[in-house]
């Protein structure tokens, strides 16, 4: 029945783990941003169930003879170690860089961070992980704000469905130059209804630019929001 006890304690520890994961994922779904709720999710979990099989999984060695005559040392914080480094493959397939401008290393540095609260619970030091979560999960917002934010300008995204021509995202990057608006990000994913492309531009915009002229000038079906 002990044992039995304890394997729930472990799996609670791998479900707070996700939890927390979650907490850090929804800010960057509200961003739009690459990794969201189900990635972050799943590698807290994973590093979780990685630290608990870590510490606990050997048990039956620790009480073998036979381990103790051939002189085998255990040593739990190997695991620890191969996944920070095995999540840092995972971050870095979420960097982009195009041109000058460098996408998804925020996100990045988060799953790698998500992993840590992961292995943080995993080992059972909850306070610690779920403390660990709310400072990322506060310094996201708060970092996020603008303390020298010009009035003269807006934050904006603005999103385009279903672009079919050529050279569009320089046609539309000029025309921005020309109105003095600042583009900050791009992205862009094709569409599976028309096999057109669907942009994301994160734009600061003047005060003195209509909102109705840029949906205008765009020539596609598009909407602007605040970010």
């Amino acid at each position: 029945m002990l044992w039995d006890l304890q394997q729930a304690e472990y799996i609670a520890r791998i479900l707070l783990a996700g939890i927390c994961g979650m907490i850090v994922g929804m800010e960057r779904k509200n961003r739009s941003k690459e990794a969201g709720v189900r990635t972050h999710f799943v590698v807290a979990c994973g590093a979780a169930l990685m630290m608990v099989i870590s510490k606990y999984a050997f048990f039956d060695l620790v009480t073998d003879s036979a381990f103790h005559a051939a002189d085998v040392r255990l040593d739990p914080s190997r695991v620890a170690s191969t996944i920070a480094s095995g999540i840092g493959f995972l971050g870095a397939g979420m960097i982009f860089v195009h041109k000058n401008t460098i996408t998804g290393l925020t996100t990045a540095a988060g799953i790698w961070a998500t992993s840590g609260i992961g292995m943080a619970i995993g080992s059972g030091l909850y306070l610690i992980g779920i403390s660990a979560t709310f400072i990322i999960l506060i310094a996201q917002i708060v970092l996020h704000l603008n303390f020298h934010k010009n009035k003269t300008i807006r934050p904006k995204k603005l999103i385009i469905k279903g672009v079919k021509e050529e050279g569009y995202q320089k046609y539309l990057m000029e025309e921005f130059k020309k109105r003095n608006i600042n583009i900050h990000d791009v992205s862009v994913d094709f569409s599976d209804e028309d096999g057109g492309r669907n942009y994301s531009f994160t734009i600061d915009m003047p005060l003195s630019t209509n909102e109705d002229e840029i949906i205008t000038l765009t020539g596609h079906k598009s909407s602007i929001k605040s970010v």
